[in-house]
């Protein structure tokens, strides 16, 4: 209730959010801003996509674990996110989460990880149409830990914020 309460009052509308059936547990946010440099946001404006469209189910435990999140629409390539809307990030992780991190703070990271990975909105013919799925994104979600838990993860440098 306190995250919801903090994201109300933010002053710059970078996030918005809606309950999902009035659950508490279960939100679709809206990230209205990513870099203004970035090709996302260009293909942002050229397709009048107002916002990204995010999904994050949020566990009884929270915040001692990461909530599930995943992107809904528009249908993004690159930018750390994969197949059924999943998203590639150490810190939704339980090996990667702090109970100290608050919604919006994730929510930028995000932000910062899709333009950092080049992410695009998805043009292609027949492909652009095709909705993310919650199934599609857990089966990848769950994947990617098992790959990085294995392999490790990148951490980049320093210099690339």
């Amino acid at each position: 209730m306190k995250e919801l309460q903090d994201i109300s009052r933010l002053s710059d509308r970078f996030i918005s959010v809606e309950l999902v059936d009035e659950s508490l547990y279960d939100w679709n946010v809206k990230l209205h801003q990513v870099d203004k440099d970035s090709v996302l946001w260009q293909d942002m404006k050229e397709t009048n996509t107002e916002f990204i469209l995010l999904n994050l189910t949020f566990p009884d435990n929270f915040p001692f674990s990461p909530p599930f999140m995943r992107v809904l629409s528009p249908r993004l390539e690159n930018g750390y996110v994969l197949d059924g809307g999943a998203i590639c990030m150490e810190l939704l992780t339980p090996r990667g989460w702090s109970s100290a991190y608050t919604v919006e703070a994730v929510m930028r990271q995000f932000a910062a990880s899709l333009v950092k990975g080049q992410g695009r909105i998805c043009r292609k013919a027949g492909k652009s149409k095709k909705s993310f799925s919650r199934k599609e994104a857990e089966a990848t979600f769950k994947s990617l830990v098992k790959t990085h838990e294995k392999y490790g993860w990148v951490t980049p440098p320093v210099s690339d914020g």
